[in-house]
């Protein structure tokens, strides 16, 4: 059952908190989706927090994810909310919004 799912589209709504903000977080974050067939935005919140849809095979998101961490990113990362929800389809690319 667990490799039939891995195969469905799925949605990560993430926010992650800590000193993510004014260290490059989103637009390494949107340059390390170029290498994964995912779409989605990354945006800063009035929090600190930063925010991110993600949409693609949920094993693809999941590897993009791990990817942030093994990058530089991964040491500002205190705080780690991870939410899925059903793909929309709704993203074409990976962009930064503001």
């Amino acid at each position: 059952m667990a490799a039939a799912h891995s195969k469905e589209s799925a949605r990560l709504v993430w926010r992650v908190g800590g000193r993510v903000q004014g260290v490059g977080f989103r637009f390494t974050a949107q340059a390390l989706a170029a290498s994964f067939d995912v779409a989605g935005f990354v945006r800063n919140e009035w929090d600190g927090s930063v925010y991110m849809e993600i949409e693609g095979l949920r094993q693809e998101v999941e590897n993009y994810v791990a990817e942030i961490y093994r990058s530089r990113l991964g040491r500002y990362i205190q705080q780690d909310d991870r939410s899925w929800q059903a793909a929309t389809g709704s993203f074409h690319g990976f962009e930064i919004r503001h």
